[in-house]
This record gives C-alpha cells, structure tokens and sequence, in this order.
C-alpha cells in the first residue's frame, strides 16, 4: 500500500480533474463536475464547448473552470488561439491549458513560437487578469535541450505554469520530466504533470519531483486509493 502524507484536501488541491475524450457528452462532464465538487478537486478541465454548462454545474463551489486551446496539436494559427483564449475567459474559463506549437519549436523558430505564447497569455489576461495560462509542452516529442527552451518560453512570455503533456501524444508525464522543468523554471512557478497518471503512486511521485498540479481523469479513484492508506 502507498504511503502518502498529504491530506486528502491537499491532495485533491493539485488535481485539474479532466475529460477530454472527443466522445464525452453532456451527461459525462456533468458527472465530472459533481465529482470535482464531492472531493474538492482544484479544477474540472473540459473542451471549450463545455464551458457554459461546467460553469452553471461549478456555481456556489470553489471548483475552478479549465479549458483547452489549440488542443491537442498545437497547430492552429496564433490567430485562432489568441481569439480561442479569449472567447473562453468569457465564457468563463478561469484556467486555460494551451499547446505550445512543437512543429515550431523543434524547427527552432522561436521567435514564432514566442509571439504565439505571448498572444495567448495577453489574449486570456486581457479579458481577466487573474486567468491561469498553462502551456503544455508535449514532452515525449521533444529533446531535454527543446524541453529547457519550451519552459523558458513560458516563463518570458508571461504564462504560469508548464504542463507536460495533452494526453493524446506518444507518452505522458515522467518523474524525469517534472523534475527537470521544476529545475528549469524555479521554484515559485507552476508545474503540471499529466498524461498516465491513474493512481496513488504516481500522483505522490509526481508531486514529489515538483508538481504542484496533475491533470487526470483517474482523480476518483487515486482519492479512493488515499482514503484506504490513511485507514
């Protein structure tokens, strides 16, 4: 059995509990709210065209709103992202997970990726300033040398946490990962580990090397798992 000295609060305080599947419906992200509010998650994590019925379902709660942009490739124009941010602060996104442009990135065209980082970020601020911008790296696709640069776009441009993952690319979260962008972006910004992380074990590793937030869609059953090590 795991052992795990957080509380079940604070546990349950670093997951974004997230439902990204393309067949979820309605029904689903409403269970996924209930959820959320029952164990006190720190956010539901939704497509764009969830937000209005996930911010009715998250009303009264402390449960916050998070959404995705230019999910899950990346490769939208900035365009479309910045306008994608902006509509869904709106609406009433209080966190937005965007995908940092790999092709980009790997192609070493910085400059472009920067100014795609840095639309984004004064796209969501712009509507509401206190509006959480996560930019997700997809680290399975890229070098530890393109893993340092991603994290160091982030931080200049303005954004306040680096994500390691969509979930739908080759590989998820490794202790490896989180360690190194916790080393690369300091101690005072956000880390979040997502992709694979389905129980208790994980979840506590992950934190351990530096991750102040996970993303996942396994948040019942890793509480679950919590519960019966504390018994």
């Amino acid at each position: 059995m795991v052992k795990c000295l957080l509380s079940r609060e604070d546990l349950a305080g670093h997951i974004d509990h997230t439902l990204l599947k393309p067949d979820a419906t309605p029904f689903d992200i409403t269970k996924a709210c209930h959820s959320a509010m029952l164990y006190g998650f720190k956010s539901v994590c939704i497509n764009p065209c969830y937000i209005p019925l996930v911010v009715k379902e998250l009303s009264g709660s402390k449960v916050l709103v998070c959404t995705v942009i230019g999910f899950p490739l990346g490769a939208n124009s900035t365009e479309i992202k910045a306008l994608e941010a902006s509509a869904a602060v709106q609406a009433g996104a209080a966190e937005i997970d965007m995908v940092m442009n790999i092709g980009f990135l790997k192609s070493g065209l910085l400059t472009q990726v920067q100014n795609d980082l840095v639309r984004v970020v004064t796209a969501a601020k712009r509507e509401n300033a206190r509006v959480v911008v996560k930019v997700i790296l997809e680290t399975s696709l890229l070098t530890e040398h393109e893993k340092v640069t991603a994290c160091r776009l982030a931080v200049e441009a303005g954004a306040d946490f680096v994500k390691t993952s969509t979930g739908f690319g080759k590989g998820g979260a490794t202790i490896e990962d989180v360690m190194l962008m916790r080393k690369t972006v300091g101690p005072y910004f956000g880390v979040k580990a997502a992709g694979g992380i389905r129980d208790l074990q994980t979840a506590v590793k992950m934190i351990e090397a530096g991750a102040n937030r996970l993303g996942t869609s396994s948040g019942e059953s890793i509480m679950a798992e919590h519960s019966k090590a504390m018994m």
